[in-house]
């Protein structure tokens, strides 16, 4: 389906989905006891003769650092419909979330269970390209529905960072 359906980030390259899996579980396993937000976000953009689109996963230990790792996936065309440029961000974004099962999701809760009364936490989420100002105001409610109904919390702009951070710094 992809093009290239591995990860890299500065340090690693050709990691596939299993090996980002496992590198998130060891990082969350350093510091049981912190709170952590697993976020996934797509971003784009439009040369010449293609479309570059960048997928990001990070996990966050919040206050403590981060760990994260980027897929690229291009289309061989310029995309000119700002609404398939979106919605492409959107599955791209909710095809990596598929791989994050309730199974996986829970050994990263029994992982973080025995230190709850310290603080530890967990969240997923699924951050989009798109906010309330701009030309994307009119998407929100298609592309936001599109991820509520997979039961995975959602963010916009500007607490979209996974992807309008994160993943649009490797667009270009």
């Amino acid at each position: 389906m992809f093009e290239n359906p591995y990860f890299y980030n500065q340090t690693n390259q050709n990691m596939s989905i299993e090996d980002v899996q496992e590198r998130i579980k060891k990082f969350v396993e350093h510091d049981p006891s912190a709170s952590y937000r697993l976020s996934l976000g797509s971003d784009s953009h439009v040369h010449r003769d293609y479309t570059r689109f960048i997928t990001a996963i990070h996990i966050h230990r919040i206050g403590k650092g981060a760990w994260g790792c980027l897929r690229n996936h291009t289309v061989r065309r310029p995309i000119t419909s700002l609404k398939e440029k979106i919605s492409t961000e959107t599955w791209l974004s909710q095809d990596i979330a598929f791989y994050f099962t309730p199974e996986y999701l829970e050994e990263i809760a029994e992982i973080l269970l025995p230190y709850e009364q310290k603080g530890a936490s967990f969240s997923f989420e699924i951050h989009l390209d798109i906010g309330h100002k701009g030309l994307t105001r009119h998407l929100i409610s298609d592309m936001t529905q599109r991820i509520d109904q997979m039961g995975i919390d959602v963010k916009i702009k500007p607490d979209a960072y996974a992807a309008s951070s994160y993943a649009n710094r490797y667009t270009k």
